[in-house]
């Protein structure tokens, strides 16, 4: 049995940087922050210091890699970066976990939060399926509290103890506040810290916003300064609101919409209730009150911007994603909130590398919603790749591809389908844990087959006194009014 008891030889061929450098890899990911982008954020007075064993840019891609490889210790990510080298005959120096621990402190968390910035931003293109709504990119803010992080005093001095139902959590929470793009789930930008407020953290955002964007919101962000701002950023605005808030009702729209003041700003209000009918044949109903800057009825009808507003989801499951797919929901591994800062940079700059090598492989589909790439096939293929040392320096020809594009293509999800949440959290301090009185939900998620949508007019007696008849007038105008007198302003309205 000759053919079967033969042998052959594999020869494998590695690009990696020179000498010292060269454990200073992210495996196919490189290509998305090459060597020479780490090094001009590391051309900073004082971060370079003296070659050390564990060099500054050596120590970038060790933080990035202990975000891809969370459940490894240090010894064993840096085994990880080196362990193809060694085969291939390459001398690496051995390093200690005190050593690369001294490597981390040494570089601090500022070089990762300039990096996340630097690759952070929109990445649909305008070929690519879901990712704008009538020429407008739709992006939406949300924030993230349930990041568990080590109790030690520094940590608790710097965060705090998160209050629950039951008292307070176990562990100090660290709060995340992200802009993202909703159709790739790609992040814009983020706040890491002290939860100091959803509002407070996304107005320090708000600079990334354009006049092309449609920004998608919850009630959480029901603020009279979040809405100027918005509007002062001359994006657009889809918002709920609460049903404290009572809007001055100017005129009403062909739709069953509404024109108003909130803030000083002319919006559109809709008011509908949205029934779904589940693959089980049950129904569930819910009632919804939007905001939006989007005034013109023709181009905008209020049954799309309703469906539309649902999209902004989509930031959840780039959180989904950090927590629970990386993160596998550990706790994070620094005690002092330096490090937690550096370990959150480097997981959000890991998880908009994903997103971008993610993209290349649905873009490489004609039509393909980015909705379909496969997460959690994108980083398994990341981490074989550095634990291969693999297309680290991509071939000429090959720079749109790679490993991770090609698993990812590879095992694409099926389109998605509509379906109701059942909204819980299985645990002892969960924040969904217990429904709210009132709330029309599902026991489980459920699969639904039919959605109905009714748009609410307001009743004639809603209208401020003298401003507007019940005529729909020209759709998407507010009528003129006396600039000398503002617009009255139900005192009900939040500040």
């Amino acid at each position: 049995m000759p053919d079967q008891c033969g042998t052959m030889t594999l020869i494998q061929t590695l690009t990696t940087a020179c000498g010292a450098f060269a454990p200073g890899h992210l495996g196919a990911l490189t290509r998305f922050v090459p060597f020479e982008l780490v090094d001009d954020v590391l051309d900073r007075p004082g971060r370079r210091g003296r070659t050390r064993t564990v060099p500054a840019r050596v120590a970038v891609y060790f933080v990035l890699a202990l975000a891809l490889f969370t459940d490894a210790s240090y010894e064993r990510v840096w085994d990880t970066l080196t362990g193809a080298l060694r085969q291939a005959g390459r001398l690496v120096a051995a390093v200690t976990e005190a050593g690369l621990a001294d490597a981390r402190r040494r570089l601090g968390p500022d070089p990762l939060r300039e990096l996340f910035e630097v690759v952070a931003g929109p990445l649909g293109r305008p070929c690519t399926a879901g990712v704008s709504y009538r020429g407008l990119r739709t992006v939406a803010f949300d924030g993230c509290r349930s990041t568990r992080v080590p109790e030690t005093s520094d940590n608790v001095a710097w965060l705090g103890r998160y209050k629950v139902a039951a008292g307070v959590a176990a562990y100090p929470l660290l709060a995340v506040m992200a802009l993202a793009e909703t159709g790739t789930r790609a992040l814009l930008g983020a706040v890491v810290g002290p939860y100091r407020g959803e509002v407070e953290a996304a107005l320090q955002l708000v600079g990334h916003l354009r006049e092309d964007m449609l920004v998608l919101a919850d009630r959480g962000f029901d603020a009279n300064a979040f809405i100027r701002a918005v509007h002062a950023s001359r994006a657009a605005l889809l918002l709920r609101i609460c049903s404290s808030r009572t809007p001055a009702v100017l005129r009403i729209l062909a739709d069953g919409s509404f024109l108003s003041v909130i803030a000083g700003v002319p919006v559109r209000v809709i008011t509908a209730t949205v029934t779904v009918t589940c693959a089980d044949g049950s129904t569930h109903q819910g009632e919804y009150r939007l905001v939006t800057t989007l005034t013109d009825v023709r181009r905008h009808p209020a049954e799309d911007l309703l469906a539309l507003y649902h999209e902004r989801w989509e930031i959840e499951v780039a959180f989904l994603a950090i927590r629970h797919t990386m993160l596998k929901g550990r706790v994070l591994r620094s005690g002092d909130p330096k490090g937690l800062r550096q370990e959150m940079w480097a997981l959000l700059t890991v998880h908009q590398l994903l997103r971008m090598a993610m993209l290349d492989a649905t873009d490489s589909v004609p039509g393909c919603d980015p909705d379909r790439a496969c997460f959690t096939a994108a980083l398994a293929a990341a981490r074989d790749s550095v634990t291969r040392a693999a297309a680290i320096v991509p071939d000429n020809g090959s720079e749109l591809g790679g490993p991770i594009t090609e698993a990812v293509a590879g095992a694409l999800l099926p389109p998605r389908r509509a379906r109701i949440s059942a909204r819980t959290v299985k645990g002892v301090s969960a924040r969904y844990g217990r429904r709210p009185p009132g709330e029309d939900r599902p026991a489980v998620s459920t699969p639904v087959t039919a959605i109905d949508i009714t748009i609410h007019a307001p009743q004639r007696e809603a209208f401020v006194p003298g401003s507007a008849t019940a005529s729909p007038g020209r759709p998407g105008q507010i009528p003129a009014c006396d600039r000398s007198r503002p617009l009255p302003i139900p005192a009900s309205t939040r500040p």
